[in-house]
């Protein structure tokens, strides 16, 4: 009886494991948008370790002030494996489609292949999650497809953003025709 019900305990486990597998497999815009937004769209950074299991889509420097050398931080952006898939199929962003861009500091220091700047330490992060759909009306992070928030190193957990058109928009006019996103840094979202 003991075997018996380990068996039966064991195949409702691996059906019960499936099933979630295979919802987050199919990529539900809502359990996507939840990775980093709560039910009211309240945006968080996403509680997974994005740095080891997300893409990373590429990077950029921001140049030093004139007359230093190097570079004075770097902007390493990540998007979920699913995302980049999608992406390469049809030349846009699924719903719900989580972008994490990770603020580096930088040292710059001479070394046997020239002067070079590497990461430092983590300063802030902003995220964009894909609205297709318009899950938030009136709430002022979410607009023109996106959410959008900065979260500063120093308390993680509280959004620095307060209106994305007032804050975050601005820097993105130049890319409004690949749906706010500066696509052209990220050869990993190029088809084949």
């Amino acid at each position: 009886m003991y075997r018996s019900f380990m068996a039966f305990t064991a195949g409702a486990l691996a059906i019960a494991a499936s099933a979630s597998v295979l919802t987050i497999g199919q990529g539900k815009a809502t359990s996507k948008v939840q990775i980093a937004a709560d039910s009211s769209g309240n945006i968080h950074l996403p509680k997974i370790d994005f740095r080891k299991d997300w893409v990373a889509l590429g990077t950029w420097a921001a140049a030093a002030e004139e007359g230093a050398q190097g570079s004075q931080g770097l902007h390493v952006v990540y998007a979920q494996p699913e995302t980049v898939e999608a992406y390469r199929k049809t030349g846009t962003f699924p719903d719900g489609a989580v972008l994490v861009k990770e603020l580096l500091s930088t040292k710059t220091e001479d070394m046997t292949t020239g002067t070079i700047s590497r990461a430092h330490a983590a300063t802030g992060w902003f995220v964009m999650i894909k609205d297709a759909i318009g899950r938030y009306p009136g709430n002022k992070l979410w607009g023109d497809g996106w959410g959008w928030a900065h979260f500063d190193a120093k308390l993680p957990s509280k959004v620095t953003t307060t209106d994305y058109e007032a804050d975050c928009k601005g820097c993105h006019v130049p890319a409004q025709s690949t749906d706010w996103v500066y696509v052209q840094g990220y050869p990993v979202l190029q088809k084949k």
